[in-house]
Formats: C-alpha cells, structure tokens, sequence
C-alpha cells in the first residue's frame, strides 16, 4: 500500500499580519491533485494542522472543504491526523463523528481508562488498500501535554509512588510510558503481513530545529524523545513539529517539515510531502515530492543601503499576477547612521512591482558598552532568551534550570490559553 505523510500545515497563519488563505488552499488543491495522480491508499497529517488553538472560520473551512473533496475523488483514502501542539485536541475531535463518514480519523487527545492505563483502542487507525484489506495499523498519536501524561497512577504503583515525584511520573516519562502501552497494543491487533506506522509530535533528540519559527514544545527542549522510542517493528514514523525536512537517524522515522515556508528563515528549505510504500509489514522505499511554492518569498541583505537597493532594483517583476500571488519580501539593512527616509527609499524603489514588503529590518552598529549595544530585536530573541537576558541583568546570574522550567510552563500556559479576540485581530 502507499501513503503520503505531510504535517505542519499551519492553516490560518498570518504572516507579519497577512493572511494566507490563498497559498494554503493552492497547497491543498496541489496535494489532492498528487493523491489523485499517485493513487495514495491513506494520508497522515501529523500534527499542527491548524495555527492557534482557535481558528478562523476560514481556515476551518479550507480543512473540510479539502477532506470532502479529497473523499468525492478517492472514495477509499484513509486520512488520518492528529493535533499538533499548535491545535486545540479538543477543537480537532470535535467534528470527528461526521469526518469518520468521510473516512478520516482526527485524534486530539489521549485518554485513560480506570485502571490507569492507556486507552490504546482508540488510538489504533487500520489503512486499508484500494480493494478494502487492512494492510496496515496506524498509531495515531496526537501530541502530549503535561496534564495529560503525569500523575497517572499505574498498575503495581502505589499511592506513594505517585505522590513521590519519581521519574516514571515526569513529563517525558510519561510520553515514554504513552507510546510503550500504545506500541504494545497495536502488536496485539495487527495480523500477520500487516505493517506498524507510527504517528507522533514530537521534538526527537537530534533533529534540527528551523532559526525563528518554531514554538518551542513545552520545557524548551527537555521535552525531547529519543528515537529509540520507535523500536525496528515500526516500518515508518511520521513525524510533526520541525519545519525542517529531515530523517532522524534512520530511513523510516522522518519529519516531512512544513509543505510551505513559515518565517523568511525557511525560504531555503525544501518543502515537501513524503510518499512511503509499505510491502507487508516493511518499508519498500521512500519518496521526497517537492511542493511547488504558490507564492514567492524574497529576502533581501543584510547589506549596506546602496548595495540594497540596487537588488531591489532587479528583483523578479511580473505585473499580471494576482495581487493574492504576489511575492512577500523581507529587506534587512545594515546602517552606519541614521537614515529617517529609509522606508521611503525601499518603497520608491519598489513602486510599481508587484511585490509586498512585510519587513524591513534595520541593522545597527554594534558599539560595545554603548546604547546600540542594548538594542535587542525582540521577534528574533523570543521570550525564553529575553527573560534570560532581564533576569541576568537584574541578579547578576543566569536563571537556574529550575526557574527555566516554571518560565517554560508558564509560557506554554499562555500560548494554550490564546482566545479568539488574540487570533482574530490579525484576520479581521
């Protein structure tokens, strides 16, 4: 059987403060077009299929409207996809009834029975062939949030070894013990010739992170799992979360990154999906689909103005595009002294192409123990490092790891809690 992998759709995103509905639904019709012309069996999405927790009716729309199409031209694809830690799990289950009619499968969260383990059954989605036949289990798990995975007492634990703080209940113990009891489950179920694909967001040691876009999971970085996790039986891991193509270690676990650039520092990446033909209950090869870029992004400098704004000059121009296609532009600067008239001298070098300038960045001189040198640009710091740098610069020290780590949850508390007035502003 084949299936493609893909994750980190980000629908809703805006971009600087512009929507990008157009390029996602231009990726959208590309990947049905290339499950159409391959005749893909089943499609996993892993993860962060959404930009925020709450998305704009829009973006909701661009999802639905593509899994009923994709289901009226392919009747038998499986699609299956999970909740990212961008994504509310419960906003992803909340249509899964009615998705199921379409043969699509949305897992959000995970559950636990009363005895205190997993509830693997749900968890467990059959990939079937074109004719019907299961050739293959899929163990669909949508990303694990703290509260989710700790404090859960389990059978031959006592009272005390729960209160106790032990490692079995910290937070990536716990991820450990979710897809130990979820891989335990699924051997149980497949019959023999039927593959194992795991599916999972997560950040697994080693695998490289992209420069600015990336939400860091949960405990910056201490989150991170070992592939080991994913034993030889698995024939594939679909992985979600970095925006970077890559494959960790081995041929068959792999992130298929974002299908476009998220931040003007993945410009250079490829992006793609990824087709994987599974025969019997191995992998038989792999294939990197490149997705075309619906819209072009251009990232200009850093350089001096003059060198600059000759680039601009020269930069691709073409007049008949839709102003929705229309290339985003990001310009840095390098300055040796103010220039007041800077942004009016990009422009009036722009006027007339059909581009659209999100970002001008101007470099300044770094004077050491002078004022430029507290100049900080805070969208490239983030809030982790910044709340570094204060906290040093107020005790003398560096946060210790454990001020970090309540820092880290109160964060992702925050980023969790984000509410329809926060993500509407940037679509209204």
């Amino acid at each position: 059987m084949k299936f493609l992998h893909t994750a980190d759709w980000h629908l809703g995103q805006t971009f600087h403060g512009q929507e990008r509905h157009a390029e996602h639904r231009l990726f959208l019709d590309w990947l049905l077009e290339t499950l159409v012309e391959r005749e893909a069996d089943a499609l996993l999405v892993a993860g962060d299929v959404f930009d925020v927790v709450n998305p704009s009716l829009q973006a909701q729309a661009l999802l639905y409207d593509f899994i009923v199409s994709a289901h009226e031209r392919l009747p038998m694809l499986d699609i299956v996809l999970i909740a990212g830690n961008h994504d509310s799990g419960n906003r992803i289950e909340l249509p899964a009834p009615l998705m199921r009619r379409l043969r699509t499968h949305a897992l959000g969260r995970v559950r636990w029975l009363d005895d205190g383990t997993l509830d693997a059954e749900r968890l467990l989605v059959p990939l079937t062939d074109a004719s019907g036949e299961t050739c293959a289990w899929c163990l669909a798990l949508p990303f694990l949030r703290p509260a989710e995975v700790t404090g859960h007492v389990q059978p031959g634990d006592t009272e005390d070894d729960d209160r106790s703080g032990s490692a079995r209940n910290d937070y990536v113990a716990g991820i450990s013990r979710v897809h130990e009891q979820l891989i335990a489950a699924a051997r149980e179920h497949r019959q023999r010739g039927q593959a194992l694909v795991a599916m999972s967001h997560a950040h697994l040691h080693g695998a490289a992170v992209s420069e600015a876009s990336e939400r860091p999971i949960v405990i910056g970085g201490e989150e991170s799992i070992s592939a080991g996790l994913f034993p030889p039986d698995i024939a594939y891991v679909a992985l979600g979360h970095l925006h970077r193509a890559q494959q960790v270690g081995e041929a068959r676990i792999r992130y298929s990154g974002s299908p476009l650039p998220l931040d003007f520092s993945e410009v250079a990446y490829p992006h793609q999906v990824v087709e994987a033909v599974l025969e019997g209950e191995s992998l038989a090869a792999t294939e990197a689909i490149p997705v075309p870029r619906p819209v072009a992004m251009y990232r200009v400098g850093p350089n001096e103005l003059d060198a600059v704004l000759a680039e601009l000059e020269v930069l691709p121009n073409d007049p008949t595009l839709p102003r929705e296609r229309w290339p985003w532009l990001e310009v840095r600067v390098e300055l040796s002294a103010p220039v007041p008239d800077l942004r009016a001298q990009v422009e009036a070098v722009l006027e007339g192409k059909a581009v659209r300038l999100l970002r001008l960045e101007r470099r300044l001189p770094q004077h050491e123990g002078g004022p430029a040198s507290e100049r900080v640009d805070l969208e490239q710091l983030g809030p982790r490092r910044l709340f570094q740098r204060t906290w040093e610069k107020q005790w003398g020290e560096p946060p210790g790891d454990d001020v970090l780590a309540d820092f880290d949850r109160l964060l992702q508390d925050v980023l969790d809690d984000a509410t329809d007035d926060t993500s509407a502003e940037g679509r209204s």
